[in-house]
């Protein structure tokens, strides 16, 4: 079978068809999980691959379905050419939105998988099908973006006893074509919806310009609301200053 990491863990991968969105959420007593589980393209499809992994399923996985290959033709081609399929586990959804998953006969128990419309749940060193039963049923009933059901998985998840040996690291990845920094990567950034900004007027405007003078940023508030945007890693978040995000302004006023 070849070295491969111990990836005990529970993951869920995804789509959310309307908002053209895939994406993979894990959570392990393995070190550094998001390096090894998640991977996804919009349009193309999500992957999740654990247990005693083999990383070449992201990729590989991922070749196949920009070729064409459904969810489960993807999850045969690739057990089917690895010795060390009985020891591993994999999720898989498609562009289409249909979900498939394995779990090898000598994956350490519990182990196990469900799918369903637009999701594939999977997990092993459980404590019990719990598990991944409430990633699933979660899954079908939460509401929200992509990112906030895949989140509540997680939670669910872990409510119903999650990887026996613990918790240690977590990984989220979520992605839509141009969602990323700037528009320049598929990498979904956290946006808050344009119909929730708030609009400024005079009152807010003063006090966001005695906020940012406390802050030793002295001037007219288009300026300076963007350099200490800037400073906070908060930049994607301005866009003049006729409407504010929340979240800016909560950071704004914690900081004060």
């Amino acid at each position: 079978m070849g070295r491969a990491p111990l990836v005990a863990t529970y993951s869920i991968a995804a789509c959310d068809l309307e908002a053209d969105q895939w994406g993979v959420a894990t959570q392990s007593k393995f070190l550094g999980v998001g390096s090894v589980v998640p991977w996804a393209v919009p349009g193309v499809g999500a992957i999740a691959t654990q247990a005693y992994a083999n990383p070449r399923y992201g990729p590989d996985g991922l070749a196949l379905l920009r070729e064409g290959s459904s969810a489960h033709v993807v999850v045969e081609r690739l057990t089917g050419a690895d010795d060390g399929r009985e020891h591993r586990q994999l999720g898989v959804v498609d562009g289409n939105g249909i979900g498939a998953s394995f779990t090898g006969g000598e994956c350490m128990d519990w182990a196990g998988g469900r799918t369903g419309d637009g999701y594939a749940a999977q997990g092993n060193i459980l404590v019990s099908a719990a598990t991944v039963d409430a990633i699933a049923e979660t899954f079908e009933s939460a509401t929200g973006s992509l990112a906030e059901r895949l989140l509540d998985c997680l939670d669910a998840a872990q409510a119903a006893g999650g990887d026996r040996r613990g918790q240690q690291s977590a990984a989220l990845l979520v992605v839509e074509r141009d969602g990323g920094y700037a528009g320049l990567s598929d990498s979904l950034v956290g946006k808050t919806p344009p119909e929730d900004w708030l609009e400024v007027d005079s009152a807010l405007a003063e006090e966001l310009r005695d906020r940012l003078a406390r802050l030793g940023f002295d001037g007219e508030l288009g300026q300076t609301l963007v350099e200490w945007a800037g400073k906070e890693n908060l930049e994607e978040r301005v866009d003049g200053v006729e409407r504010v995000d929340p979240v800016v302004l909560e950071e704004l006023r914690r900081q004060t």
